[in-house]
C-alpha cells in the first residue's frame, strides 16, 4: 500500500526541483524527504527520479506516479470537503493568498459580504504576487489563491487546481505630463525607444507588458523596477520613464504629474491581466471555501472595468 504522505512528498519535489526546496515547504529535513522518496520507490518497485544538475527530475515512471498522486490527493480533498459539509456548519478559518490590487478590489469586499452571510468563516489574508500565490496554495500554505495567468504558469488543464475566473482588466499607458506621446493615439511601437518602469521579472504583469511590447516589435528597456504600482506611477510623475499599469491598480490613486491613456480595442484585447481564484482540486465544494469563491465571483462581476 502506498503511503499518501509520500505522494505529497513526490509532488513537492516535482514542483520545486530539489529535495532541499521541497523539504522547506513540507517543514521536514532534506534527509527525511530523501527517506520518504526511497520508501516510495521501494513501494512502487521502480526508480522515480533522475539527477538533473543540482536538482532532480521525474523519469517516465515518476511522471506516471505524479499523475496518479494528483488524482489521489484531489480525492482526499473531496473527502475532507464532504466530511466538513456533514458537520454542524461552516465555521473556521480560510487562508487566502492574493496580490495587493485584488485584495482591495475583490477580496476585501468579499470578506465584508461573508460577514453578513456566513459569519462563521474567518478569512486570513496573505499578500502575495500573482505567481507566488499558486505556489503557496500547492504547498499547503494557503487554501485559496487569487492569481494571474502568465506564460509558463499552471494552465487551465492543470489537474492539481480548480479554477474560478474572476475578471480581466486592460492596461493603461501612464506618461509624464507633457510627454510627446500624450497627444496621440496609443501606439506601443512609438514607445520603443522610451525608458520603462514596471514590476520585476517573474511578476506576471512584467510578463504581460514584455509580451505586448514584443507584439509591437521591440523589447522594453526597464530602467526602474517595483512591484508596487503606486511607486511605479510616482516614478512616471518624476519623469523617470513611462509605464503600462493594470486599470484597477490606478483606481482611486492620486496621479500627480502624469496622464493616463486607455489602450484602444485591438491593443487592449491582447494586453489584459486575467485574474482567477484557485483551490486545490477536490476542495472546490468545501463549505469553508465555496462561499468565498462564490462571493469573489459576485464581487468581480460588479467591478465595471472598462
Amino acid at each position: 500500500m502506498i503511503d499518501t504522505r509520500r505522494l505529497r512528498t513526490l509532488r513537492a519535489v516535482a514542483d520545486h526541483g530539489t529535495v532541499t526546496a521541497a523539504a522547506a515547504t513540507l517543514h521536514l529535513t532534506p534527509s527525511a524527504v530523501s527517506q520518504q522518496l526511497v520508501a516510495l520507490e521501494h513501494e512502487v518497485g521502480h526508480r522515480l527520479f533522475v539527477r538533473d544538475g543540482r536538482g532532480v527530475r521525474l523519469n517516465a515512471v515518476g511522471k506516471i506516479m505524479l499523475a496518479h498522486a494528483n488524482e489521489v490527493l484531489a480525492q482526499l480533498e473531496r473527502a475532507e470537503a464532504e466530511v466538513a459539509a456533514y458537520a454542524t456548519g461552516a465555521a473556521g478559518e480560510v487562508t487566502a493568498a492574493c496580490f495587493a490590487t485584488a485584495i482591495s478590489a475583490v477580496l476585501s469586499p468579499a470578506i465584508v459580504a461573508l460577514r453578513a452571510t456566513t459569519p462563521g468563516i474567518q478569512v486570513r489574508v496573505r499578500d502575495a504576487e500573482g505567481h507566488q500565490s499558486l505556489a503557496m496554495l500547492l504547498d499547503g500554505e494557503a487554501d485559496v489563491a487569487i492569481a494571474v495567468e502568465y506564460r509558463g504558469g499552471p494552465d487551465a488543464a492543470d489537474r492539481r487546481l480548480f479554477r474560478v475566473p474572476l475578471y480581466a482588466e486592460p492596461f493603461d499607458l501612464v506618461l509624464p505630463e507633457g510627454h510627446p506621446l500624450s497627444g496621440s493615439a496609443v501606439d506601443l511601437a512609438a514607445a520603443s525607444g522610451e525608458t520603462w518602469i514596471g514590476p520585476y521579472p517573474g511578476n506576471p504583469v512584467h510578463d504581460v507588458i514584455a509580451f505586448a511590447c514584443e507584439q509591437a516589435g521591440f523589447s522594453p528597456r526597464f530602467a526602474h523596477c517595483s512591484d508596487d504600482f503606486r511607486a511605479v506611477v510616482a516614478l512616471v510623475g518624476a519623469g523617470a520613464g513611462i509605464a503600462l499599469v493594470p486599470r484597477l491598480a490606478l483606481r482611486d490613486m492620486t496621479l500627480p504629474g502624469v496622464t493616463v491613456h486607455h489602450t484602444p480595442g485591438p491593443l487592449a484585447a491582447g494586453m489584459e491581466r486575467r485574474v482567477f481564484a484557485a483551490v486545490r482540486r477536490g476542495a472546490e465544494s468545501h463549505p469553508l471555501l465555496r462561499p468565498l469563491l462564490d462571493s469573489l465571483q459576485q464581487i468581480s462581476g460588479s467591478l465595471g472595468i472598462g
